[in-house]
């Protein structure tokens, strides 16, 4: 069994189909939620459903508004309008997912995937 997933309406279809190809559960916003729904609304919602949320969108980066704990865990991914690097921040998430199969690793984290690195807040 996978992880699962909520995807926010930013994150790229390659990234969507390429997690539904190893096996993870993936739900995306737009079945839940309006694309224009808050950022609050959007995190709660992940929350919700038991899911760890992926989005492009910086804001789930701050701590201070999104305290990592609060939540099952928050994908930040950062490629700075640079979208050829999304296969390299892929190639380093897809390992990473399968090295930690398990929903209660990522509970009550922050991952920044980048190109280079995943940064890891608790």
């Amino acid at each position: 069994m996978g992880l699962k997933f909520f995807i926010d309406h930013c994150v790229p279809n390659s990234f969507i189909e390429s997690l539904t190809d190893e096996g993870h559960e993936v739900l995306k916003l737009k079945d839940f939620l309006p694309t224009n729904t808050a950022d609050i609304k959007v995190i709660e919602k992940a929350f919700e459903l038991k899911a760890i949320l992926i989005s492009l969108n910086g804001d789930f980066a701050d701590i201070l508004s999104y305290p990592p704990q609060n939540y099952n865990g928050i994908i930040a991914i950062q490629f700075q309008n640079q979208p050829k690097l999304q296969g390299h921040i892929l190639g380093r998430l897809k390992p990473y997912f399968k090295d930690n199969p398990t929903m209660s690793h990522y509970k009550g984290k922050l991952f920044v995937a980048e190109p280079h690195r995943i940064r890891i807040w608790e």
